[in-house]
């Protein structure tokens, strides 16, 4: 056999290795998750909020924690969507991509992008106890905003490259403005990325408990205010498996099954999503 064929089937192998890796570290975590809180798993953990008691092994749910989740990461969510959306636009349309602005823009969005939560979780808390605000709903918000928008920005420019450029210059051509450009013909050609990149955030921003350590608190009441703690499915995991009592913890391994479904199901949409717009692209 010649060189290249053993080339060949090492990278064959070593591929076929770090699949298997990835894979069973998956199934490893997803039946670990579902063998110790299936048993757990009842209608009122996802209908009910925690009662009296309920870090004791007694009645009551995570519905108040799924609430609290999907506010904490679709109000961040939204915030990331006015941030990122213009801040591309400018990149793509009103700079040269090959500017040292757009560079140097770049080159911070993914520095941001590789900060650990617990870092961006201490700072908001620092900033909130020098203006003397408590932990809250608008709290955490701020600080999965400042979490996930790096990450939107970064996966709407890698979808904004790939608008053709001939676009643009018929555009330009046909004496538009780069307001017109930007925000009419730019923005319906990444609309499906927008979808996309906000699913992809939306699924970071639900399943980090450091950065809403501090920030949003914790409570067993549903969300009522901005400026009231709240709870999260991230937090209820974290404090339940700290629980001497096996029922709470068996809870704890519910409540991340949930967690790991929802995470799941928003994988797939933006998975979905993606594949279309590749599809419409061709």
């Amino acid at each position: 056999m010649r060189i290249a064929e053993y080339e060949e089937i090492f990278f064959k192998v070593l591929m076929w290795l770090a699949f298997l890796l990835m894979a069973g570290t998956l199934l490893f975590i997803i039946g670990t998750i579902a063998l110790k809180g299936i048993p757990a798993m009842n209608w009122d953990m996802v209908t009910k909020s925690a009662k009296g008691g309920f870090y004791l092994g007694k009645e009551g749910g995570v519905l108040h924690a799924i609430a609290g989740s999907f506010c904490i990461a679709g109000g961040a969510g939204i915030i990331s969507i006015f941030i990122s959306v213009p801040l591309v636009i400018f990149l793509n349309v009103y700079l040269n991509k090959k500017s040292v602005f757009s560079s140097v823009t770049r080159f911070f969005m993914e520095i941001l992008t590789g900060v650990p939560s617990i870092v961006i979780g201490t700072i908001c808390f620092t900033f909130m106890m020098y203006i003397g605000m408590r932990a809250s709903l608008l709290g955490g918000i701020i600080a999965i905003t400042i979490l996930i928008t790096p990450v939107m920005c970064r996966s709407l420019d890698e979808i904004a490259s790939q608008v053709p450029e001939e676009l643009m210059t018929a555009t330009f051509a046909l004496g538009s403005t780069k307001y017109e450009a930007g925000f009419i013909v730019f923005f319906r050609q990444i609309v499906p990325g927008i979808v996309s990149s906000f699913l992809l955030a939306f699924g970071r921003g639900i399943g980090d408990a450091a950065a809403v350590l501090f920030t949003a608190g914790f409570t067993d009441n549903m969300p009522s205010s901005l400026f009231e703690p709240v709870a999260s499915l991230s937090l209820a995991i974290f404090f339940q498996l700290e629980m001497p009592i096996e029922a709470v913890r068996q809870r704890a391994y519910a409540s991340a099954l949930i967690l790991t479904f929802i995470i799941l199901i928003i994988s797939i949409l933006s998975r979905m999503i993606a594949a279309r717009y590749r599809k419409f692209k061709v």
